[in-house]
């Protein structure tokens, strides 16, 4: 673990084995955090952020930038531990490191638009001065998917707001967020400014939560753990920035290009192996044209290539053995209850796939809105398609939900387009393209998809709190 500057293995003795999803053999053994390790990194925290609070934000923007510039500096390494931890491809590793060092930059960016307000007061000789202060120690818990663009997604705007940061990256993921500790010792952040901690969240996770010390949470994950934070958080009545799970509906009207529909739909389902929060997780499609694009979509999905992600194919492998079976589960349950198998993929356990955690491709039709694979989240290479009748119907299927994070809309008329934002219950919306949010957009769901959001100027301002100030000078 890395806190206050220095390596060391924790309080415990119990270890965690980290696994290349590909091969399956150990690639790291990284040290079971315990609550002693989460007091003295939040405790390493609280003493650095005292005074780095008082550094103008200018200078704390340059040490950022300075760490986006080495991560950039260190890209082949870096996306070939994200590779070998995490097993997407390296083509889309050294992606996720290229949005890394974004992330970092544009934050930096915001250094100079930390801004506050006058009002006039309605007493005379007296103004009202708006303030904003950093909120001090900032808990970051992040996802397996992509454990290094969503750490500094968090890391960059809470150090440049002034906050102090302690991260706790999946359990599955640990080793991303150690490199960026090692790169940022690099850039010059103080000690104690950037602390990264290991283990599981139930045990050194609910600490970090828990602890008085820590004033926020931001987590990126399932919509389950979500909810345990939220109630881990209620006492101390912690700030929380929440991104949770979604089931993208993927809405295609007769009216699309069905060509580019079918291109978006394949990047927005099968990148990463289908483990992103926005991915295409399942279909709508207008009955005048479900036979052209489930034709095309079946015969682009069964087209991708599969296999070792260190050569940069279409998929990789997925992140667990329990990621597999939860796919697969789904699956079956789904044909079970009436689904047609339109491309049969599943679990791959033979000849290269002998070790590893691979899933291939799979399209099915289902009957109705009602099974479990168009209401629960796949997160993986699998996708339900349903035929609607027209726009209307499948908006009231969209928004059958409880998630309400991302959506996918194509359609060539101008009256749904500027009816889709406000029919459809989600926090980000795609209109005739694939999916990808912007660094200096705002990314956040709505419902059980979480509260809060990342990104842009509403973004950093999250990490920020606010303070009145009524000045007399009567």
């Amino acid at each position: 673990m890395f806190v206050d500057g220095i390596w060391h293995a924790g309080f415990g003795s119990e270890v965690s084995h980290v696994l290349n999803p590909a091969t399956e053999g150990v690639i790291a053994i990284t040290p079971r955090g315990t609550v002693e390790d989460a007091r003295a990194a939040l405790e390493a925290a609280r003493r650095a952020q005292i005074s780095w609070c008082k550094v103008p934000p200018v200078e704390r923007g340059r040490v950022v930038r300075k760490l986006g510039e080495l991560v950039l500096a260190r890209r082949a390494d870096f996306a070939q531990l994200i590779t070998a931890e995490q097993g997407k491809p390296l083509d889309q590793a050294l992606g996720e490191v290229g949005a890394t060092a974004e992330f970092l930059f544009y934050a930096a960016e915001n250094a100079r638009r930390i801004e506050g307000d006058i009002l006039a007061s309605d007493n005379p000789n007296e103004e009202v001065h708006i303030r904003r202060f950093p909120y001090g120690v900032v808990v970051g818990l992040t996802a397996w998917n992509y454990p290094a663009a969503l750490t500094a997604r968090k890391l960059g705007p809470a150090l440049v707001a002034g906050n102090a940061f302690v991260l706790l990256g999946h359990e599955i993921t640990p080793l991303s967020g150690l490199f960026l500790a090692a790169l940022s010792q690099e850039a010059g952040l103080p000690n104690g400014l950037f602390n990264v901690v290991t283990g599981k969240g139930p045990e050194i996770g609910r600490a970090l939560v828990e602890d008085p010390i820590t004033a926020m949470i931001t987590m990126t994950g399932s919509t389950r753990a979500g909810q345990e934070i939220f109630r881990s958080a209620a006492d101390g009545i912690k700030v929380l920035r929440l991104e949770l799970g979604g089931k993208a509906p993927f809405i295609v009207m007769e009216d699309a290009d069905i060509d580019a529909a079918v291109a978006a739909a394949v990047v927005a389902r099968y990148t990463n192996c289908g483990q992103i929060c926005t991915c295409n997780e399942r279909m709508y499609l207008h009955r005048d044209i479900a036979d052209e694009f489930l034709e095309k979509f079946v015969t682009q999905s069964a087209a991708l290539t599969i296999g070792d992600p260190t050569q940069s194919p279409d998929m990789g492998p997925k992140v667990s053995r329990e990621e597999v079976q939860k796919v697969a589960r789904l699956v079956d349950d789904a044909v079970a209850q009436g689904a047609d198998v339109l491309l049969q993929g599943g679990a791959l356990s033979d000849g290269d796939f002998a070790k590893g955690f691979w899933y291939a491709p799979t399209v099915l039709e289902v009957p109705n809105n009602a099974s479990p694979i168009m209401r629960n989240e796949v997160f993986g290479p699998v996708v339900p398609a349903l035929r609607v009748d027209d726009f209307d119907h499948a908006l009231a299927l969209a928004n059958d939900t409880s998630f309400g994070l991302s959506a996918y809309v194509f359609t060539q008329n101008h009256r749904r387009i500027m009816q889709t934002p406000y029919a459809l219950k989600f926090g980000e919306i795609y209109l005739n393209r694939a999916n990808g949010e912007q660094v200096h957009a705002f990314h956040n769901g709505w419902g059980q998809s979480g509260l809060g959001g990342e990104d842009g100027k509403h973004g950093f301002d999250g990490y920020l709190r606010k303070q009145s100030l009524y000045v007399n000078w009567a």
